[in-house]
């Protein structure tokens, strides 16, 4: 059973940096792209961004572009979410989720298994 294990998030003032991380157990962690999404309150779920398995591929949500860095370490089963500049509109619930092929996907329909959470607030 694949299990997805986020953490990191926190409190941080406007123009601050948090990096999360994302522990994946229970499958072939190479073998699948990875994303990251994010949900606000009372919005729908939105994509953040994606490394394909390799980890030769990213791809950013425009929102987050120059702003944030995905990466992956495969002999550790992690991926990261680096994020700089952060701003009060990043405040968020922050998911990882597992991808259902090695490639990258903007849609949530293209995961198959997606953690619980970590919760991230910026202050103005």
């Amino acid at each position: 059973q694949v299990q997805l294990v986020e953490s990191g998030g926190g409190l941080v003032q406007t123009g601050g940096s948090l990096r999360l991380s994302c522990a994946v157990s229970g499958g072939t962690f190479s073998s699948y792209g990875m994303g990251w999404f994010r949900q606000a309150p009372g919005k729908e779920r939105e994509f953040v961004a994606v490394i394909t398995g390799s980890g030769g591929s990213t791809y950013y949500a425009d929102s987050v572009k120059d702003r944030f860095t995905i990466s992956r370490d495969n002999a550790k089963n992690t991926v990261y979410l680096q994020m700089n500049s952060l701003k009060p509109e990043d405040t968020a619930v922050y998911y990882c989720a597992v991808a259902r092929t090695a490639g990258g996907y903007t849609s949530a329909r293209g995961y198959q298994h997606w953690g619980q959470g970590t919760q991230v607030t910026v202050s103005s």
